[in-house]
């Protein structure tokens, strides 16, 4: 599910986010991958045409509310109750945590972005292979403030209590992203060097320290190893 796109010079030298995200899967799914647009008001595939939903992150803002994202929501809900296996990336981990009684703000720590080192608060199939500890990369400044009744929250670290949400037995969400490698998240913060300058970031120091975070990566392909994969036994 397109929600958004990569900052454009990144779109224009990798690509969209289907694109990252399927280079980010890897062959830990070898079935058809489709995409739609949220935005566009098309009409998108019923649960029973799907074998999992992965939801991009965007540039929207949950917060704000637009028929489009109430739109999705109501879809998203009925994807859940589906159990089709859900997996929503930054924005789309804010929309399904709204969608499902959550609620998403600003967040009060300040925005959070590049390579940031994430603490497991619970184990979970997701985190197969992954330490305690360990590196993602981020790029936000909404977050789930509440969660949805019955969530639990999988990981945090200073800046984010919510970086991880198992939302039910196959349905989750990370506010970081799994699919920007060291490449991509460069671009994120060359695209935004001045506004992150005027807010305090040591810039030079925040792009020298990039990494290509690769447990993070892992839990999407965790995701349809373990989670989409028993789904469909």
């Amino acid at each position: 599910m397109k929600t958004g796109e990569p900052v454009p010079k990144i779109r224009e030298r990798r690509g969209e986010f289907s694109d990252l995200i399927k280079e980010a899967i890897g062959d830990a799914w070898d079935g058809d991958i489709k995409s739609f647009d949220a935005r566009t008001g098309e009409k998108p595939p019923s649960p029973s045409e799907m074998d999992a939903l992965v939801i991009t992150g965007s540039a929207a803002n949950v917060p704000d509310r637009e028929p489009w994202m109430l739109e999705t929501e109501a879809y998203l809900r009925a994807v859940v109750q589906a159990e089709v296996p859900t997996f929503g990336i930054c924005f789309g981990h804010q929309i399904l945590a709204q969608a499902l009684g959550g609620e998403v703000r600003r967040n009060p720590r300040g925005r959070e972005i590049g390579t940031r080192r994430i603490e497991k608060l619970a184990d979970d199939p997701i985190f197969d292979g992954i330490p305690s500890v360990f590196t993602a990369n981020v790029t936000h400044i909404d977050s789930v403030l509440v969660l949805p009744k019955g969530a639990a929250a999988l990981a945090k670290n200073d800046l984010e209590d919510h970086h991880a949400i198992r939302f039910s037995e196959t349905c989750y969400g990370v506010q970081f992203h799994p699919e920007l490698d060291a490449d991509v998240m460069r671009g994120y913060i060359e695209h935004r060097w001045d506004v992150l300058a005027n807010e305090g970031f040591a810039v030079a120091d925040l792009h020298g320290a990039i990494t290509n975070a690769e447990a993070g990566r892992r839990t999407i392909q965790n995701f349809f190893r373990h989670v989409v994969t028993l789904r469909k036994k």
